[in-house]
């Protein structure tokens, strides 16, 4: 049986977010407000975009993913490692 590519595409992003779990959108006051909470944080930081470029960040906590993204670069505590990723995918 052949599949086709858009039906192999949607497959392959439900399992990606079934391996990511809960990805949690927010502003970016609110993603630093979760980045102070975190004991050791690791932020994933990529400036991307074709037209309209913008800082996206990702860091985990308590088991979650928490995204935010920013026309401006956020002023992240100093006990922050951080990651500079080309980009950053969410499915």
């Amino acid at each position: 049986m052949a599949y086709s590519s858009g039906a192999v595409a949607a497959a392959a992003i439900a399992q990606a977010r079934q391996a990511l779990g809960a990805l949690i959108e927010m502003d970016p006051d609110s993603f630093l407000a979760i980045v102070s909470r975190c004991e050791k944080p690791l932020v994933v930081v990529a400036y991307e975009g074709l037209l309209h470029k913008s800082f996206r960040y990702l860091v985990g906590y308590k088991g979650l993913a928490f995204h935010t993204k920013s026309k401006t670069e956020l002023m992240l505590p100093g006990k922050v490692d951080v990651v500079a990723a080309k980009s950053i995918s969410i499915p």
